[in-house]
């Protein structure tokens, strides 16, 4: 326990809002051959791991995935990109260097986004929309990639499973194994609550520099893995400064932002979200505050909750034939302290869609979702 709460700094910053994040069984990623390491016990594989620190690295990550959970409409803008990682094949092309580069490349049918940052700006753009974003930083202010990013990296996955390291996990080291051409040591987490849906998490920890290369997570039913996310190509060279700028091509679109003063998911412990503790301002539809993802719990059990989703008509007045609609017309309808809504459960994911226009979403049990809901500010 006391290794798990110690300074990430093996951690490049590039990370995302994601409650999780999703990537299947990746061939390519991981050779057939065991490399003969040096013996090392859990403990101090995963001291390593946690106190590894590079300046930089550039590579190419795949993630295949599909977890069986359909996206939210009215959902707020942006989680598009959270249920695209719960979805699919992609491949990426990443380079970070500390303390606040970071630049992620995804091709995906013919089509290019790019998030990038040097430090003092931002950019998101699309080129299937012709459209791109520029963020400024405020000059006493440090732009912070790991809010404003998705998280197509490895170490960033890992950082969330590591986070959920308590007294109910089993660490060990399970074998050893090829990535991207490296020797890495395998380190398997496995959650023995029954409050969630992970069975286990697979770790590749690279032998030389300590940083996780893969992540693999098995359900806990089923012989198939669920998600993996992992480098096809990795070098730990500190990539150019020109790596992080960008220059918008001909034609498209810019739209010019401020950097929020706060944004990424909110966690509140479950003492801390009690009604009585939480004053109307806190709790007005609407407000800051109120859009903002809530993290609800912690370790394995911890839930998300999006407030201010539209989704009256999905729950209450459910009318079309999309395959969404059907979807909720099949799923169960539950009620509790919390309130009244819908229960979509797939092999990882299960999120419950409320009346009142909020929606938790955990890699928890139906149950461990409505325990979260019953604690949520409204």
């Amino acid at each position: 326990m006391g290794v798990a709460q110690r300074s990430r700094r093996w951690l490049v910053p590039v990370t995302a809002v994601a409650v999780v994040a999703g990537v299947g069984a990746l061939g390519p990623v991981v050779a057939d051959a065991s490399p003969k390491l040096p013996g090392i016990s859990a403990q101090d594989l995963l001291a390593k791991v946690q106190t590894a620190k590079v300046d930089g690295l550039s590579g190419t990550v795949r993630s295949d995935a599909d977890l069986g959970l359909p996206a939210i409409p009215g959902a707020p803008a942006g989680s598009e990109q959270l249920t695209e990682m719960l979805s699919g094949q992609h491949t990426a092309r990443v380079a970070f260097a500390s303390p606040d580069k970071a630049r992620v490349s995804v091709l995906d049918n013919q089509a290019e986004r790019v998030w990038t940052t040097d430090g003092k700006s931002a950019w998101a753009y699309d080129s299937s929309r012709r459209e791109a974003v520029k963020l400024t930083v405020p000059e006493h202010k440090t732009a912070k990639p790991e809010k404003a990013m998705p998280s197509y990296d490895p170490q960033a996955v890992a950082k969330r499973f590591l986070d959920a390291i308590d007294p109910t996990t089993k660490v060990e080291v399970s074998g050893t194994e090829k990535v991207a051409g490296r020797d890495a040591y395998k380190l398997r987490l496995v959650p023995k609550t029954d409050k969630t849906t992970v069975g286990s998490v697979t770790l590749a920890i690279d032998s030389k520099t300590w940083v996780p290369l893969d992540v693999t997570v098995m359900p806990r039913t089923g012989n198939n893995p669920a998600v993996e996310v992992g480098f096809s190509s990795v070098s730990f060279d500190v990539p150019a400064a020109s790596t992080f700028t960008f220059t918008p091509p001909q034609g498209v679109k810019v739209t010019d932002k401020k950097v929020p003063s706060q944004f990424g998911p909110k966690r509140v412990a479950p003492k801390q979200v009690e009604p009585k503790q939480l004053t109307p301002k806190q709790l007005k539809p609407g407000t800051a505050k109120a859009d903002e993802p809530t993290v609800i719990g912690e370790g394995w059990e911890s839930v998300a909750m999006i407030r201010g989703a539209q989704t009256g008509q999905l729950t209450g007045q459910l009318t079309g034939n999309g395959p969404l609609a059907q979807l909720l017309a099949k799923a169960p309808t539950v009620s509790g302290t919390w309130g009244k809504g819908k229960v979509l459960t797939s092999k990882m994911v299960s999120a419950l869609i409320t009346d009142d226009g909020r929606v938790f979403v955990g890699l928890v049990t139906p149950d461990t979702l409505q325990a979260a809901a019953a604690k949520a500010p409204r």
